[in-house]
């Protein structure tokens, strides 16, 4: 084994991990985006597989209702902070009878979104897929939902727009032609901390897809050099449904235990 080196490869769109002998011929490889193996010399099989597939380096304590994230329903932190920090419902009736907006407003219109994506992605457990919501990482971020299942990981951002047009760019976001928006870096970004906990917990070698749902919009232009995000109106969520040949149903239930585990989101 200790002839056997492993090297980062990424070109032409592809991220791969590649075993090879001292001379430089490839032994085996993986597919770091889908954690597929490729054996090239079953010679050396078992000493490319304890390379490419590592052990888990984390380990979580039993998991207690507390810290069970498969309880949380869709929202979960935005409305605890509406109730804790909010204006309290004689408020929002002034507020509503002046015809006055106030910032909660829009966390009132962010709760709903979820609420709707949320329920779009409960359907697809038929289909052997698992979903957890409001996942709060540090640094006062929260994955809206996470989703993961036969076709691979997805790390879902849910934004309401109602009757807005909004056009998608590689890294920014327009509302109505608006401001541009940092929505597609602050997904990528998040996705990346979720694929580093779960790599960390699981073993696996894992690939998470980030997407960014918009909810109540009149029109969703996608830009064509857009392919790093996953974009869909709310009802396309349903397309990730078919998706298959990525993970085992073992595979699914190992990073679903520990995805539901609140410890393991403590230094996301």
């Amino acid at each position: 084994m200790s002839e056997l080196k492993v090297v980062a490869w990424k070109r032409y769109g592809q991220d791969r991990l590649y075993v090879n002998l001292p001379d430089g011929t490839s032994v085996a490889w993986a597919d770091r985006r889908t954690g597929k193996v490729t054996i090239l010399d079953e010679r050396h099989r078992h000493e490319a597989l304890a390379l490419l597939r590592p052990r888990p380096v984390g380990e979580l304590p039993p998991l207690t209702p507390p810290d069970d994230l498969a309880l949380n329903r869709p929202g979960a932190a935005l409305r605890q902070l509406l109730d804790t920090e909010g204006p309290t419902p004689a408020q929002r009736v002034l507020n509503w009878l002046l015809r006055r907006e106030t910032e909660w407003d829009s966390y009132r219109k962010g709760l709903a979104g979820e609420v709707r994506v949320g329920a779009e992605l409960e359907r697809l457990g038929r289909r052997g897929w698992r979903v957890l919501h409001s996942i709060e990482l540090p640094r006062q971020v929260d994955i809206d939902h996470l989703l993961i299942g036969p076709g691979g990981v997805f790390c879902i951002n849910t934004k309401r727009h109602l009757g807005k047009a909004v056009w998608v760019g590689d890294e920014m976001v327009r509302v109505n032609h608006g401001k541009p928006q940092p929505y597609g870096r602050k997904s990528k970004a998040e996705a990346r901390r979720v694929q580093n906990v779960l790599e960390k917990y699981t073993g696996l070698l894992l690939q998470v897809d980030p997407v960014l749902v918009f909810v109540g919009v009149t029109d969703l232009d996608r830009a064509a050099t857009q392919l790093a995000v996953r974009v869909y109106r709310e009802r396309e969520v349903s397309t990730l449904g078919p998706l298959s040949g990525v993970l085992t149903p073992d595979q699914v239930e190992t990073v679903y235990t520990v995805a539901r585990h609140r410890g393991a989101w403590s230094t996301a």
